[in-house]
């Protein structure tokens, strides 16, 4: 619906200094449902607005809802249609749940595989986050709900999230970093949340020159800017930066109180529930009330112009209005989980990534198959604000013994991974099942058909990984399983890359990523080959010390800043740049069927026509991919870029012609000085199957 300006001016211009103030910062939610609420003025008819984590899923407090996959499993399916569906769903789940604001999506680039958010982010290229970043917001959007992108900008890293200064060049912004923002402020975003970092000396609470003059002035954002929790720094400096909206604005104790949770008997060891031991990563919770009296007072004194106060809340209300909940326009809510489940599936099946295969896969109906794993029995996901009840879970072992017409056992072989919950998680201790142990798993691994073998790591928002290795001994538990099965599948359910020292060792590996609720059903339906594992990398995957981010100065940083010393040459870039091989490349990713690209021409100066045959006996997905290389950039720039992709369907032994659209970022540089230009050509248009593997070249 179009926002009726003229009448939230007039309610502008009614509202008191103080009902102003009360609209600029959080308060306690009544209901004890949302992560951040904003009293209304019943004086003059103005709702509540209600917020609601949502990067995974709506997590609303005693009212479980659908778990979808973590978003990096989303964009690896190449497919922004599912981003819109997923972010459809979610909208609807939320206006469902009396929520009239999701925080999501995450929109930050992939710079470090170490990263413990990296899960909830879609992608080291810019041009795939910005595909799925408009997509997802349109979603989520289409059923009156503000989507709240985040976290502008550049927070790349867990580790002193709150504290650390990034120093980024300005072209290394606008063109890797604010491209998936511009995109979703493109799309219609409602709202924008901003990180808790500093970018080139200025948090990003306070930052005018990123907040004011990029995104409202030069990209025309009309929406709010909303601080993440406690993270607004200051008063003055941030109203008068561009921020609009102060959240939780209530204390930790009655954030503690809002969540139903028992405070931490001691400050250094938790945050939130009792397993959390994440301080570094995390703000500080004194620092609320910024938008409060400080703000009331600051205003009467002119500090900050009531015109920068009227403004803040007009962007509010504009957004409350588009929405319907100011004037009661506001669609009814739908009906609960319609299709959501399936789509949940669809997308942990689509999203799974097939690295090796040495023909193993798919399984035959009437295997034996051992699944062997510490989570086998549970659903894989990761911490933090995007922790939620699911409405329902379908663990591992579960979705596999349902679909397997054979045997299965089911042995986990190593304790638990430990692992961060900022609300509690499950009690260890209520475990009354006896310890796993290597030998129950390599004995029912060496009875079996085929012994699956799934791996995970932990990852959670305000810790980093230390490395990427995976935890637990569960490198020594597949290596003694594949000495007693050759038929051995190893699925990795990670937050991003991980290292696999015995991939060669193995049958076949899988990435499935953190699958969310569908989790077992999914797998079983890629094992058993009812779906395609269609997924691709949307990642490079490495060994750990052949990323370009190594050293302490570039992350986690040295004396509270990090150097983007790396400039433009994030994840393939860098591999390209300095001819290292990855161990898989952005982009890769086998198939059940198989592909053969059979012509490939230019229709006008941004659209590729490719044609591929599927020349195998199944249907299958392919992802075709563009890539532009430019003959006459400067020495520091990216080899090659994504330039667009398409995801398409092939039925057994047919051909199908597939447009690619080129995405104009890839031809352009932005320069200190003279800002955006075009790049010179000629340029060579790389199409293929990854970074690494062109099948045709054209020239533009």
């Amino acid at each position: 619906m179009e926002t009726a300006e003229a009448d939230v001016e007039t309610v502008v211009d009614e509202l008191t200094l103080e009902e102003k103030i009360q609209l600029v910062h959080g308060a306690v939610d009544p209901d004890g449902t949302a992560t951040g609420y904003l009293p209304g003025v019943d004086r003059l008819g103005i709702p509540e607005l209600r917020l609601a984590d949502g990067p995974l899923g709506v997590r609303v407090n005693g009212a479980p809802a659908t778990l979808f996959p973590a978003s990096i499993a989303l964009a690896a399916t190449f497919d922004p249609n599912l981003a819109r569906e997923q972010g459809a769903a979610m909208g609807r789940e939320a206006n469902a749940r009396d929520q009239d604001a999701l925080l999501g999506p995450g929109l930050n680039l992939i710079r470090v595989p170490h990263c413990g958010r990296n899960f909830e982010y879609y992608s080291e290229d810019p041009v795939l986050t910005a595909a799925f970043a408009g997509a997802a917001v349109e979603g989520i959007q289409s059923a009156d709900v503000i989507a709240t992108p985040k976290h502008y900008v550049a927070n790349n890293q867990e580790t002193h999230r709150a504290s650390v200064n990034v120093s980024v060049s300005e072209r290394a912004l606008r063109e890797c970093y604010l491209p998936g923002f511009k995109a979703a402020v493109d799309a219609g975003a409602g709202s924008v949340m901003t990180a808790y970092n500093s970018v080139n000396d200025s948090f990003m609470s306070e930052n005018r020159p990123l907040v004011t003059d990029v995104l409202k002035g030069e990209w025309g954002f009309d929406g709010y800017v909303v601080s993440d929790w406690f993270g607004a720094v200051s008063t003055v400096e941030s109203a008068n930066g561009g921020l609009d909206l102060e959240m939780p604005g209530v204390t930790r104790d009655e954030l503690w109180e809002m969540f139903d949770l028992e405070p931490p008997e001691d400050d250094d060891d938790a945050v939130f529930g009792e397993t959390a031991d994440v301080s570094d990563g995390m703000p500080d919770m004194t620092n609320t009330g910024n938008f409060g009296g400080p703000l009331r007072e600051a205003v009467e004194r002119g500090d900050v112009p009531h015109a920068r106060l009227d403004d803040m809340v007009t962007r509010i209300l504009r957004q409350m209005e588009r929405i319907g909940v100011l004037g009661g326009g506001r669609a009814a809510a739908p009906p609960e989980d319609d299709g959501h489940r399936e789509l949940a599936e669809t997308i942990a099946a689509r999203g799974t990534v097939l690295l090796e295969n040495d023909g193993t896969l798919p399984l035959a109906d009437d295997a034996d198959v051992a699944v062997i794993g510490p989570g086998v029995e549970e659903i894989s996901t990761g911490g933090g604000s995007s922790e939620m009840d699911a409405l329902h879970e379908a663990p591992t072992a579960t979705g596999i013994d349902a679909r397997a017409t054979g045997s299965v056992t089911v042995e986990r072989g190593v304790p638990p991974i430990e692992k961060v919950s900022f609300f509690g998680g499950d009690n260890e201790g209520d475990d009354q099942r006896p310890d796993p142990t290597l030998d129950d798993a390599v004995s029912a691994a060496a009875d079996a058909d085929v012994a699956v073998v799934v791996v995970e790591d932990a990852a959670a928002e305000a810790v980093d990984r230390d490395d990427l290795t995976l935890p637990g001994g569960q490198d020594e538990l597949v290596e003694d399983v594949t000495a007693v099965n050759d038929n051995t599948v190893v699925v990795v359910q990670s937050s991003g890359p991980v290292e696999l020292p015995w991939r060669d060792d193995v049958s076949a590996v899988l990435e499935s990523w953190y699958p969310g609720q569908a989790d077992g059903d999914a797998l079983a339906a890629v094992l058993f080959g009812d779906a395609d594992p269609s997924g691709r990398l949307p990642v490079t995957f490495a060994n750990e010390e052949d990323y370009p981010v190594t050293d302490d100065a570039t992350f986690p940083g040295i004396d509270g800043e990090v150097q983007y010393d790396e400039n433009l040459l994030v994840g393939y870039r860098y591999f390209d740049a300095t001819e290292a091989d990855p161990v898989y490349p952005f982009g890769y990713g086998l198939s059940y069927a198989a592909f053969e690209y059979r012509g490939a021409e230019l229709v006008d100066e941004r659209r590729v026509e490719v044609t591929v045959e599927n020349v195998s006996d199944r249907a299958g997905r392919e992802v075709v991919q563009a890539y532009v290389r430019p003959s006459n950039a400067s020495d520091d720039r990216p080899v090659r870029e994504l330039g667009g992709f398409e995801a398409v369907s092939i039925p057994a032994g047919e051909t199908v012609t597939v447009d690619v659209d080129l995405d104009d970022l890839a031809f352009s540089e932005y320069d200190e000085t003279a800002g955006w230009t075009a790049l010179e050509g000629p340029f060579t248009i790389e199409i293929g199957r990854s970074a690494r593997d062109v099948e045709f070249e054209l020239t533009l």
